[in-house]
């Protein structure tokens, strides 16, 4: 069923649409020129002229309120009208934040408008609950760059153990953010929110920074060898120009080893498949080791294994706790074998019982995370246990 609406003609002095008519379709002039009129307080007054390529009708639209203006063929005039339901679905699939910030500022329109034609009828505009959960991402998001200005942001560190030595090898940062009067605010829940902005890169930036202090910290501490400390990219810090020259000048400004920080890229990236390659290549002709972590969450295949040379794969975590059943072992040792043929080590993700441990050092995995090993905890708390 061809649903297109067809475009429409109007000669000059015909109304399109009236004020108070209810609100059927936007348009869009292709030809001619329209004028746009209100009634104030009794008398017509101007609002404006439209030519082609204008749109006019939308606000009534969107919010589904009467015409709040009039529309009249200036000249013979073709236009197109345009659904209400177009309007719909592209609002519905918009970002909240966006949308949110649309309906305020149509509502502020509402507003200027019952002033201008004193309309007492005209109601103050109220916000829709999603509209309100924009608003505190808003919100958030500010908070969090001045958390990030105020140095307010915490650096966890949780341990990896290599498994046939015992000792802690390394450390994998973990960023935390207690808020003045959230609390303790998710990483999930303000990494997401950073990611969809660019402010992920001065947290990226600020992550950098801290863990290559902590190294320094260890070092002075005198621990030897010093463990490698992993931090995570995310998509768009990958996009960003110049990130391996930035690591390596932190490190470089640290005195630091560069095999002591390592980076960890997300399965879910692997299908930036050139960007990836990129990385890689970059730190490996620098020094530096590349993860991949959560490997077998379901995002890629074997695929991109074959072009991209991680140094460690991260195995998730539900794969370890499926080792007490015998599939799910079978599983692990077959990623374990995979991951030693395509020369890589593998770091088995929430280990959190002896059994669990005892199957990976029977499995001849290299390394280990998770609360059985340790949780993460501060630099401080690291420094203590020395």
């Amino acid at each position: 069923m061809n649903t297109t609406m067809p475009r429409k003609t109007f000669r000059a002095g015909e109304m399109i649409f009236a004020e108070d008519d209810a609100p059927t379709t936007a348009f869009l002039v292709e030809t001619g020129q329209v004028r746009i009129t209100t009634v104030q307080h009794g008398k017509t007054r101007l609002l404006g002229d439209l030519g082609p390529g204008a749109l006019l009708g939308e606000m009534a639209v969107i919010d589904s309120s009467p015409r709040s203006a009039s529309a009249q063929a200036l000249s013979d005039c073709v236009l197109t009208p345009i659904d209400r339901n177009q309007f719909a679905e592209r609002l519905a699939a918009a970002d909240p934040v966006v949308r949110a910030l649309l309906m305020s500022q149509l509502s502020r329109y509402r507003s200027a408008l019952a002033t201008l034609t004193g309309d007492t009828r005209q109601e103050p505009g109220r916000l829709a609950q999603e509209d309100t959960h924009a608003f505190d991402k808003i919100r958030l998001e500010s908070e969090l760059r001045n958390a990030l200005e105020r140095d307010q942001l915490d650096m966890q560190l949780q341990p990896i153990l290599h498994i046939a030595s015992g000792n802690i090898a390394g450390y994998e940062a973990l960023i935390r953010w207690q808020h003045p009067e959230r609390g303790q605010v998710s990483p999930i829940e303000f990494i997401r929110l950073a990611e969809e902005t660019s402010l992920i890169v001065p947290v990226g930036e600020y992550v950098l920074k801290r863990v290559c202090q902590m190294l320094s910290a260890l070092r002075e501490r005198g621990r030897s060898p010093l463990p490698f400390i992993a931090l995570n990219v995310s998509a768009r810090q990958l996009e960003e120009p110049g990130l391996v020259e930035r690591m390596l000048a932190q490190l470089d400004a640290h005195d630091l080893p560069r095999d002591r920080l390592e980076v960890e890229i997300t399965e879910s990236l692997v299908f930036k498949h050139s960007l990836i390659k990129h990385l890689i290549d970059e730190c490996h002709a620098a020094g530096m080791e590349v993860a991949l972590d959560d490997f077998g969450t379901g995002y890629s295949n074997l695929g991109p294994l074959l072009g991209l040379n991680f140094d460690r794969i991260k195995l998730d975590q539900s794969f370890t706790r499926s080792m007490d059943q015998p599939r799910g072992k079978a599983i692990v040792q077959a990623i374990v074998a995979m991951t030693r043929a395509l020369g890589s080590e593998m770091i088995a993700e929430g280990v959190e019982t002896q059994d669990q441990l005892d199957t990976l050092r029977e499995l001849d995995c290299e390394y280990a995370q998770g609360w059985l090993v340790g949780r993460p905890v501060s630099l401080q708390s690291v420094l203590d246990t020395d």
